[in-house]
């Protein structure tokens, strides 16, 4: 039997005295990352996310600024834009 795919979910965190965001894109659902980022900052520890690539994040907890977690959407196929 297939596993039925996460949907994706695109993730941009503020780091405090930094001057960019960190955008992830991850297989996740919306609730999930928002355990993970409660987790975290109740228990000052750092943040850890991997991306659908497998690149991991590690924030510390009280570097983080914001953290915004966009719209669950399927997977894109193909070329376009849109």
């Amino acid at each position: 039997m297939a596993e039925k795919e996460k949907p994706l979910v695109e993730v941009h965190i503020a780091v405090t005295e930094g001057a960019r965001e960190i955008v992830l894109q991850m297989e996740a659902t919306q609730e999930e990352i928002d355990r993970a980022v409660n987790a975290s900052l109740t228990a000052g520890k750092p943040l850890e996310l991997t991306d659908e690539k497998g690149k991991k994040v590690i924030v510390p907890a009280d570097k983080i600024g914001f953290v915004e977690i966009g719209a669950s959407t399927g997977r894109r196929v193909g070329f376009g834009a849109n």
